[in-house]
């Protein structure tokens, strides 16, 4: 097994961090990679990795290791690929995790096609609103809407996403439609809880180039997409939501925009990916596709 090889599959330990996990990954024996790593250790002469019965985690020599160890396997695919046409098919399986609605409404329904024009390649969408970790659970790549915290992985922005106000037209038989901020004094909104933490949204919208809050009267506070469409639906309150996710309940007119001209910030739309130095053929595949599919169906 030459160096490179070691250095993969030291990596591969510490993105998932566990000896079994990656050997599931890569297609190896748990004894080969534990005999990988160790057979490493000596060769650099430090303990780069500290083993328990529940986890496995990088030394502070392995974290710097690790970084190093990205850079070469990156420097080392990137030579390799010197002289390939850059239309050689991706290959292999990337494991993907974007928010609910979104893998559900718009990601979904598009990965038939993508998949026909990448036949080699593979997907295990993850659909879920939780902070995940990614190289502890060894995903590629995230996608994230709205702000973001110091979480150390490299961004690349995909766009912004637009917010408009809605209500059905019962709740707006009853009370009319506001045309301005200053007619809110009169409504009631659906609250959304955030499912994190707990903190209820004020009402949003840009005045004179400034983000404007309310705090909304409501009888009723959610803390999920699904619930707060469904309670706008039901004649509750107004909402603000991304246009893609009532489109449909517009069209059939179940939903009708209101005060357009006072909407809230757009919320940037992000791809989180861990790697610093390199991006596989795949992921910057993926990464393209879902760009432009999402500028399509909802920007």
């Amino acid at each position: 097994m030459d160096r490179i090889d070691l250095f993969r599959i030291f990596t591969r330990v510490v993105e998932c961090a566990s000896f079994t996990r990656a050997a599931d990954t890569l297609g190896l024996p748990r004894s080969s990679v534990s005999a990988a790593v160790i057979n490493l250790e000596a060769r650099v002469g430090a303990r780069l990795l500290h083993r328990t019965t529940r986890k496995v985690s990088p030394t502070q020599d392995g974290a710097a290791f690790y970084e190093r160890c990205l850079r070469l396997i990156a420097d080392v695919e990137e030579t390799e690929g010197l002289f390939r046409q850059t239309s050689v098919e991706p290959t292999g399986s990337l494991r993907i995790d974007v928010p609910g609605r979104i893998g559900r409404l718009i990601i979904a329904p598009a990965l038939p096609e993508f998949l026909a024009d990448h036949p080699r390649l593979d997907i295990e969408l993850r659909v879920t609103d939780r902070a995940v970790n990614l190289v502890e659970e060894s995903i590629d790549c995230v996608l994230r809407v709205g702000p973001l915290g110091d979480s150390g992985l490299i961004a690349r922005k995909i766009g912004d996403l637009a917010l408009i106000n809605v209500a059905s037209p019962s709740y707006l038989a009853r009370h009319g439609a506001p045309g301005a901020p200053e007619d809110l004094g009169a409504h009631l909104a659906v609250n959304y809880a955030s499912p994190s933490t707990g903190r209820v949204e004020d009402w949003e919208w840009i005045e004179d180039g400034e983000v404007r809050m309310l705090p909304m009267r409501a009888r009723v506070t959610v803390n999920s997409a699904e619930a707060y469409i469904a309670c706008c639906l039901a004649g509750l309150g107004l909402i603000q939501i991304p246009a893609y996710d009532v489109r449909r309940h517009i069209d059939a007119g179940e939903l009708i925009e209101v005060m357009r001209h006072h909407q809230a910030a757009p919320m940037p739309m992000t791809l989180l990916y861990p790697h610093r130095q390199h991006l596989s053929r795949r992921l910057q595949v993926f990464a393209d596709w879902l760009e432009q599919l999402l500028k399509r169906e909802m920007l």
